[in-house]
């Protein structure tokens, strides 16, 4: 085995047990970074956003976040099969009954309460507007017809 053989093992154990090639966090940059706070912040600021920055403080170097969408998606292709297994119908469409006559009835019935709806959302719009104009018309006329506070005299120039 070469060292470059036994180099790429130790950083494979290195990446799998620490979640990254490049662990070169230790407990003394806490320390420092505390130190920094209390003597003057800038210091411990600057501290954390380098700490922050160069990714020491988590498991950046891994392909974890690959690992976790490959599962994702094969337990949606899972749930996909199953469902379909069930003789479902696309997302959010009615199973079917096996009865021809009472879907379409039931589709029917659901285009006509969605117009109805959307009917009635229109009305509601309208009524809003309507109450608002008023309002609206009330609050100029109030306006118009308040009495006008006296103006007070200009200041006379003193001589």
């Amino acid at each position: 085995m070469s060292t470059a053989e036994r180099y790429d093992d130790y950083r494979g154990y290195r990446q799998d047990r620490w979640c990254g090639p490049s662990v070169r966090f230790h407990p003394g940059w806490i320390v420092l970074m505390i130190l920094g706070f209390i003597f003057w912040w800038p210091i411990g600021l600057a501290i954390l956003a380098f700490t922050i920055w160069s990714r020491n403080m988590g498991c950046y170097g891994s392909d974890r976040w690959q690992r976790k969408m490959e599962r994702m998606e094969e337990k949606m292709g899972r749930m996909r099969e199953r469902m379909q297994g069930l003789g479902a119908a696309p997302w959010g469409a009615p199973r079917s009954s096996g009865n021809n006559a009472f879907d379409e009835y039931r589709a029917e019935t659901l285009r006509r309460l969605e117009e109805e709806q959307r009917e009635f959302r229109d009305f509601l719009d309208r009524l809003r507007f309507a109450k608002d104009k008023s309002e609206f018309d009330q609050f100029m006329a109030e306006r118009r017809n308040r009495p006008q506070p006296p103006v007070p005299p200009a200041p006379q120039p003193q001589s």
